[in-house]
């Protein structure tokens, strides 16, 4: 064997071991961006079972004081119950807020204030740099400081 079939096999063996490398980098890349969505999507995947079980759990309340016969109930039944329910909400509230000279529009702020605040605690982002994203870290400063204005 010559000195250069040596060093030209070397030299293969060189760039065989950096591309390689270079897979083995990008590999590990994907494997990361995998595992943060994973993760990401338990944490979703967990917050969202919370709000369903809650929300499961007020329409049994309410299916549990009807009368037994009446105790099977569509999907759309419960959805129209709980808009009625919303709007009576809405209703009883905006008599209590409504005083004489008052402007209305200031309780239509207080309501976008309270879906931004329920949001939030159920674990999205209401910033205008995260808008929307779940909140994986704990709280966010700057939803913070948004929902204190």
């Amino acid at each position: 064997m010559n000195k250069n079939d040596f060093f030209n096999r070397v030299e293969e063996l060189e760039a065989k071991a950096g591309s390689l490398h270079q897979e083995l980098g990008e590999l590990k890349e994907q494997i990361k961006k995998l595992l943060e969505e994973n993760k990401r999507l338990s944490i979703e995947n967990r917050q969202l079972r919370k709000i369903f079980k809650r929300e499961t759990d007020v329409h049994r309340h309410t299916a549990a004081a009807a009368p037994a016969t009446v105790r099977k109930v569509s999907v759309a039944a419960v959805a129209a119950a709980s808009s009625v329910m919303e709007e009576d909400v809405e209703q009883a509230e905006q008599e209590r807020l409504d005083v004489p000279g008052q402007v209305t529009e200031t309780v239509g702020v207080g309501e976008g204030y309270d879906n931004l605040a329920r949001l939030y605690h159920e674990g999205f982002h209401i910033c205008n740099i995260y808008y929307g994203h779940l909140r994986t870290e704990g709280d966010c400063l700057f939803c913070l400081s948004f929902l204190n204005k």
